[in-house]
């Protein structure tokens, strides 16, 4: 059975576990155990740590459907899921001392470089906080992003924005975590109090972006298509499909909700041309999210087949495509709530929660699409004056 299949069996038990990890205010321990079941958090790892080395495509198809009933289990699978790529990726020093006693183990992170990472002798010496960190209660460890000081590439200085990974008891969790969307992915704060980092555990993302192409450590032993993917790429793409069945949970739930509900002048709604219109403007825009996300996954992995290094502007259109799709099916979805009934204002309405989830989903930096699309454009005309992102 494929990871995707598993997650639609798992649907109805996730869909039920939803209010549980919304309460608690992280993943419950049975949306955990759902994940482990469908396989899709050990998907990206390689296949000699005991991973699934899953097709991209099918990892991003399984992240909208398991965030269609449940879009905190979504949006965990999707940010915990990608880790093991990442790590696969690093030094095998790095890969050992994370899965040569546990292969299961997994990891959370915090990119966004509000700590400090500086370079020391032999390593480097984390400390500050960093937030939203997503699926951290279940994690055994955690990817923190930080400033590393600078590099230049092609004759110019860039800051070093560096991945380093941080294992558990080196840190502590800040329960801050308290919002209206998403609240079952326990994204709270990490602390870090002055621990060093050994370099073999940390990855500039230069060498994703200016010096993509150049072997990194962990693809002499993970040598597959799967990590030759831009990492901007596949992270904001992993995003975007947790959106997406965020947005598709809704789709269903409004329409079960609209299917029976009545006018005020007693009629039903389904009736009705206008409502009518909206959801089929909303399906459209969910399913071609979809497909975006679809076509991403399998073009990038046909050029890492074929041996191609995709150009920046390549890279640019994609992170754009995938996140301008996903930006446009929540503008379907906030049509519809505009539709649904004043009582959706109760927190208890079955729409009210599953909409808050949509709008903290689509709130992630990494799906502000307009400097997304001024990068691809800008390239794509031939200016000068391009916006700083992650490519």
């Amino acid at each position: 059975m494929s990871i995707l299949d598993s997650a639609r069996e798992a649907g109805p038990a996730l869909a039920a576990s939803d209010a549980d990890s919304a309460r608690l205010g992280y993943l419950s321990d049975e949306a955990w155990a759902q994940l482990q079941r469908i396989g899709v958090l050990r998907a990206l790892q390689p296949k000699r740590w005991g991973g699934g080395e899953a097709p991209f495509a099918e990892y991003l198809a399984t992240i909208v459907e398991i965030g269609r009933h449940s879009p905190a289990a979504g949006w965990v699978a999707s940010v915990v899921g990608v880790h093991p790529w990442q790590i696969a990726l690093f030094d095998e020093r790095a890969q050992a001392e994370l899965w040569g006693d546990d292969p299961a183990l997994a990891i959370a992170s915090s990119y966004t470089p509000t700590g400090k990472v500086e370079a020391v002798e032999g390593g480097f010496a984390v400390s500050g906080r960093w937030s939203f960190s997503s699926g951290s209660h279940h994690a055994d460890a955690i990817i923190l992003g930080g400033i590393a000081g600078t590099r230049e590439f092609d004759g110019r200085e860039y800051g070093d924005f560096t991945s380093v990974v941080v294992a558990k008891g080196d840190y502590t969790i800040d329960q801050t975590w308290n919002t209206a969307g998403l609240r079952g992915t326990g994204s709270n704060d990490v602390v870090v109090d002055n621990v060093f980092v050994p370099a073999y555990r940390a990855q500039s993302h230069l060498d994703y972006t200016h010096g993509l192409g150049t072997p990194l450590p962990g693809q002499a032993g993970n040598d597959g298509p799967l990590y030759r993917l831009p990492w901007a790429v596949v992270f904001g793409a992993i995003i975007s499909a947790a959106a997406v069945g965020a947005a598709k949970g809704f789709l269903d739930r409004w329409t079960a909700e609209t299917r029976n509900r009545r006018t005020n002048y007693g009629g039903v709604l389904r009736d009705e041309p206008v409502v009518q219109n909206h959801l089929a403007k909303a399906a459209w825009a969910v399913d071609a999210a979809e497909l975006k996300l679809r076509r991403a996954a399998t073009e990038l992995t046909a050029a890492a087949e074929a041996g191609a290094v995709p150009s920046k502007e390549e890279r640019a259109f994609y992170r754009w495509d995938v996140a301008h799709a996903a930006q446009v099916a929540v503008d379907e979805i906030v049509s519809l709530m505009r539709t649904a009934s004043g009582r959706t204002a109760y927190v208890d309405h079955p729409l009210h929660r599953a909409y808050q989830d949509v709008m903290a989903a689509i709130g992630h930096a990494f799906l502000v699409e307009e400097p997304l699309g001024n990068a691809f454009a800008g390239r794509r005309l031939g200016s000068d004056n391009l916006p700083e992102v992650h490519l």
